[in-house]
């Protein structure tokens, strides 16, 4: 029997696909236009596709989901007997998903509560994840939707990228703009902040810059338990190796996920790209420290 509350999000939440399938989440996915040919995050093109996109440097860009699709995925909802749908999405920040999302909510057959997750990839997929767990306990619409917001407040990520560049062509540069000058100089640590892309620390290895990562992740655990996922484009060996580490030094530590970025992502990030989401198991009340600059 599937939830009386749906939940949906978008392709840049990365989820494992199993977690998909066992929790009934609807994903709708953005657009990657690649030479000229617009292709579906995930679907039709995934990470490995766009990694090498950018290694021949072919035209790239990025597009939200047009609102229709959005209705039509409320709509479908409500034929499976739904009485009310969940739906969060990256950040209204970075693209216009969010504000899609909302315009195919407007004559929806259903209650469509729409949230901004201030956040991307699993930064996103946890608080879907929060959510769609809930639901699958028979939760009330208004109970689905405060535990993705409480997973929102309590999350945090981090990331690495071999180079600004990516970030500097797709516009999503933000703050971390101002790395710019010296980023041939520099291996930038960035976060996402209020669900904008922020500079954290420069470093000048990759090596010094996961170590930090690692060290991040720590710092905003603290002694609480957390579930980490660790998200990479092209990087598996070096994502998969953090990820050993981790719970030597975090005793509650729960579940950690690997997880290669699609091509949505993976175009603003370019290869290289190692990040971090920190975020307490579902139900948890705990917030977690928030590392400063």
């Amino acid at each position: 029997m599937s939830p009386s509350v749906a939940v949906v999000t978008d392709s840049t939440a990365y989820l494992p696909r199993d977690e998909v399938v066992r929790l009934g989440i609807t994903v709708v996915p953005l657009q990657v236009v690649v030479g000229g040919r617009a292709l579906d995050d995930v679907v039709e093109i995934d990470g490995v596709g766009m990694n090498d996109a950018l290694r021949e440097w072919a035209p790239v860009t990025t597009s939200r989901p047009a609102p229709q699709r959005f209705a039509d995925a409320y709509d479908e909802a409500a034929a499976r007997g739904a009485v009310a749908v969940v739906s969060i999405h990256l950040s209204g920040e970075m693209s216009g998903t969010v504000e899609a999302a909302r315009v195919g909510a407007e004559d929806a057959l259903i209650p469509v509560e729409v949230i901004d997750s201030r956040s991307i990839s699993m930064g996103l997929g946890f608080p879907v994840l929060a959510a769609a767990e809930a639901a699958a306990r028979g939760a009330t619409p208004a109970e689905v939707t405060d535990a993705a917001r409480r997973c929102i407040r309590s999350s945090r990520s981090f990331f690495y990228v071999d180079t600004l560049e990516y970030l500097r062509r797709g516009g999503r540069i933000g703050a971390a703009a101002t790395l710019l000058g010296s980023a041939l100089m520099i291996k930038p640590l960035l976060h996402i902040a209020d669900g904008v892309i922020v500079p954290l620390e420069k470093v000048r290895t990759s090596a010094r810059a996961i170590a930090r990562l690692e060290d991040l992740a720590v710092q905003a655990a603290g002694t609480g338990q957390v579930n980490i996922a660790v998200q990479h484009l092209a990087a598996r060996s070096r994502a998969e190796a953090l990820a050993a580490r981790l719970p030597r030094r975090l005793p509650g530590l729960g579940e950690v996920t690997v997880v290669e970025v699609g091509a949505v992502i993976g175009a603003h990030v370019g290869p290289g790209m190692l990040g971090l989401t920190v975020s307490p198991p579902s139900g948890s009340l705990t917030y977690l420290d928030v590392p400063t600059a």
